[in-house]
């Protein structure tokens, strides 16, 4: 696995493999001395394994660490640990614990690596940041003061006497971010919540589960067919594209694999969006947050053409990966940018 795992990374134009270590205690060691601008690691190792290895690391030498894991419950419940733990992202392997046949996700590894090394390491460190950030003054984007409202288009206007619905799309380092969001919700949230976090199958029912044991709403894998319920969030499962539709006067969850992955992901932030930009007599409310690429912006344009729609955009002062909510904002049509700790009030604004 190891001479696998070098071979795929030292045949990249972009990498050089500096070391490799054969448990947690050795990649600690290696980390050290080596100083690497990103880490594999795999969560099942002798001696000390990749979550023990991985808080050491975060502590005593902070590095972005891109996680190999097997699709087991007890792998992906050790898979959304190490995300909590500041991972950057994780890898799949197709086969279990011993995986011969990583050439078949050899350019996801390479790729994977490669969004790691733009990282800014110290964004992964510590979740409890904002006191220091608190104290500078605020960065400007696109001319416009954060946290004040973009112009909005004309079809935008909120309306008090539509029920709500809270919309959430976000990827690499989401995990930590859905966290901040969702425990700060009120037990009694009067609006459900449907989540697209970037995973493949076998993960995002962990991460539901994680989630729920931390929040005061319920969270849970959304299933298919079941009704919306207010203070209830729904996480899309990995390999389904997750749409609402109305069923009588409820929402429904409908998910489907007919369509292809959307710019290699299934599920979508877009597909989400755009099946819920039919749906009328709702105000909605759609967040975009920390992750690589751009899903969720074209979605955004079809949800304000269609309806009453208030946008959030997570702020690049908090975001792991700034590419989401950057391509958001491109589109001149979010109504708020937040830092992630601000994020579930500025939500609860519009609920009131």
């Amino acid at each position: 696995m190891r001479k696998l795992i070098s071979d795929f990374l030292s045949d990249s134009d972009q990498l050089e493999v500096v070391g490799i270590a054969r448990n947690g205690e050795d990649a600690i060691r290696k980390v050290k001395k080596l100083c690497p601008d990103v880490v594999t690691l795999d969560v099942e190792m002798p001696i000390m394994n990749g979550i023990d290895a991985l808080k050491k690391i975060m502590q005593e030498c902070p590095v972005p660490v891109v996680m190999l894991s097997s699709t087991t419950m007890e792998g992906a419940e050790e898979t959304v640990t190490a995300m909590q733990l500041g991972a950057v992202d994780f890898i799949a392997k197709p086969s279990g614990t011993i995986s011969l046949d990583l050439h078949k996700i050899q350019s996801e590894i390479v790729q994977k690596v490669l969004s790691a090394s733009s990282v800014n390491i110290s964004k992964l460190t510590t979740l409890a940041h904002t006191e220091v950030k608190n104290n500078q003054p605020q960065a400007s984007l696109n001319g416009m003061q954060k946290n004040n409202r973009f112009p909005s288009s004309p079809k935008t206007s909120w309306r008090k006497d539509l029920p709500n619905v809270i919309l959430i799309g976000t990827s690499t380092g989401g995990p930590r971010a859905l966290q901040q969001v969702l425990t700060k919700f009120p037990k009694n949230l009067d609006a459900p919540v449907v989540v697209v976090q970037h995973m493949p199958p076998g993960f995002t029912k962990s991460l539901a589960d994680r989630l729920n044991g931390l929040s005061g709403i319920l969270v849970k894998e959304a299933e298919q067919g079941e009704i919306l319920q207010k203070g209830t969030a729904y996480i899309a499962p990995g390999g389904f594209h997750t749409k609402i539709v109305e069923i009588g006067k409820n929402l429904a969850i409908q998910l489907t694999k007919e369509e292809a992955p959307r710019n290699g992901h299934r599920p979508s932030v877009d597909v989400l969006f755009e099946s819920i930009s039919e749906v009328n007599h709702y105000n909605k409310i759609a967040v975009i947050m920390t992750g690589m690429g751009s899903d969720g912006s074209k979605g955004l344009v079809k949800l304000k053409e269609l309806g009453v729609v208030k946008a959030i955009a997570e702020s690049k002062e908090t975001c792991i990966v700034f590419g989401m909510p950057k391509s958001a904002i491109a589109t001149n049509l979010v109504d708020n940018v937040e830092d992630i700790e601000n994020i579930a009030q500025s939500i609860m604004k519009y609920m009131l």
